[in-house]
């Protein structure tokens, strides 16, 4: 990261839209410039380092998921956050699945837009540091290297790949996670469309690790898309709020 002051490059065709989020993002503390579209935001982004990108899915010319794509071609590391429309999640899919860290939807609301800013900003940074042996939220504690799982302080039994999928979506914590991902990173290439499959192993780890299943709040449903691990001890949580698939 290139300072305490986080830099953003805003990615919209609509200038009023961009102004707007400049305004709001410089007084919460952000540097901020801005781009037109997704073959501006390449050139900005060829001559300056940023943090953090901002990027509109629907523009004119390159749109946003190509642009994303390109952007995360050649900056494995900085971090890209996609701005759509609620009824746009195949674009959000196909968005995260080219490289994009995590997705707002409009209308944006200011609080939520930092939130999220600032969370992949923190990820990016514990991403360069040493991998952690440990990881914990809440009560949980996942050993990494001893391939247990904690809940308040008492072990809890995991198969090897309920292990794996959970290790997963903690290692993202506050990130969608989607299923294509989840499949294709915890039992091969192959797979990608198998959501019974899945579905049938997060319901046996909410079943382990939540309270209450029905209302889970560390493994949260992102509706059509995928999960994100919250932690609970945070109070809130950025997904759907129910166990529903």
């Amino acid at each position: 990261m290139t300072s305490d002051r986080l830099s953003a490059l805003v990615v919209d065709d609509e200038p009023v839209f961009r102004r707007v989020l400049r305004t709001s993002l410089a007084a919460s503390g952000f540097a901020v410039e801005e781009a037109r579209s997704g073959e501006e935001a390449l050139g900005i982004l060829a001559r300056s380092d940023f943090d953090l990108v901002l990027l509109d899915v629907n523009m004119p010319g390159m749109g946003g998921v190509a642009a994303c794509r390109e952007i995360r071609t050649h900056m494995a590391t900085i971090g890209i956050v996609m701005v759509t429309v609620q009824d746009s999640e195949g674009e959000v899919v196909r968005a995260l699945e080219a490289g994009a860290d995590d997705y707002i939807t409009k209308p944006i609301r200011l609080r939520e837009l930092v939130a999220r800013l600032r969370a992949v900003s923190r990820r990016l940074q514990t991403e360069d540091a040493i991998e952690p042996t440990t990881l914990q939220a809440g009560d949980l504690e996942l050993d990494v290297n001893r391939h247990l799982l904690y809940r308040r302080g008492e072990v809890v039994h995991l198969t090897p790949t309920e292990f794996e999928l959970l290790a997963l979506l903690m290692r993202n914590q506050g990130a969608p996670v989607t299923h294509t991902k989840l499949l294709r990173s915890i039992w091969g290439p192959e797979y990608g469309t198998e959501l019974d499959y899945l579905r049938s192993f997060v319901k046996t780890l909410r079943q382990k690790i939540e309270e209450d299943p029905a209302k889970p709040k560390y493994i949260v449903t992102e509706p059509w898309l995928g999960y994100r691990f919250c932690n609970a001890v945070d109070g809130h949580s950025t997904g759907s709020q129910n166990a529903s698939l």
